[in-house]
């Protein structure tokens, strides 16, 4: 890709995530295009329906929680999955609505080898923080990678209305869940 339309590109998928986290997937498209300073036909070019940027924004995002968790697995394994499970609610409440629409997307039988991948991607990915936990004796042992992704989508859910309660809820999982909290 050429160096201005790969900026087009970035700038177009910035401009759609924050419209998308303002007013949800369903923002007029016309809109992301101002914001991202192009015309409607360079957004096309790119993303030829609603559903190629919706994907493309939430494909983008967890390859971004993803790196961000790496990048926490350097640090001792008590902070790496504390904080990756602080990033891995803010990254679900931010994007609900975005969310919704990729289940639909689903459910509607959308093959996109990208959303497929993003689902395989965070539960290896939290796995593998767990894990990383679970072995230095940080965190306890009888929780599998189902049930740690379950709780922190729960956690989510009820914050959904109110996001500022998630952190109580996230310090109140991390004192049952990691042995020196």
């Amino acid at each position: 890709m050429r160096a201005d339309a790969r900026r087009n590109y970035e700038a177009l998928l910035a401009a759609a995530r924050d419209l998308f986290q303002e007013q949800g997937p369903d923002a007029p498209l016309d809109e992301v295009a101002k914001r991202a300073g192009v015309g409607a036909g360079t957004l096309y070019r790119h993303f030829p329906t609603r559903n190629d940027l919706v994907a493309a924004v939430y494909v983008a995002d967890i390859d971004a929680l993803c790196d961000a968790a790496e990048k926490l697995a350097a640090e001792d394994p008590d902070a790496a999955l504390g904080g990756y499970m602080d990033l891995h609610v803010g990254f679900t409440l931010r994007n609900a609505g975005i969310k919704k629409a990729i289940k639909e997307m689903l459910a509607d039988g959308d093959t996109r080898p990208g959303l497929t991948l993003c689902k395989t991607r965070m539960t290896e990915i939290a796995g593998e923080t767990l894990a990383h936990a679970q072995d230095a004796g940080a965190a306890r042992e009888d929780v599998d990678t189902v049930t740690f992704l379950r709780m922190l989508h729960g956690i989510a859910l009820a914050c959904e209305e109110n996001p500022e309660m998630a952190p109580a809820m996230l310090e109140v999982m991390k004192a049952g869940l990691l042995r020196g909290a």
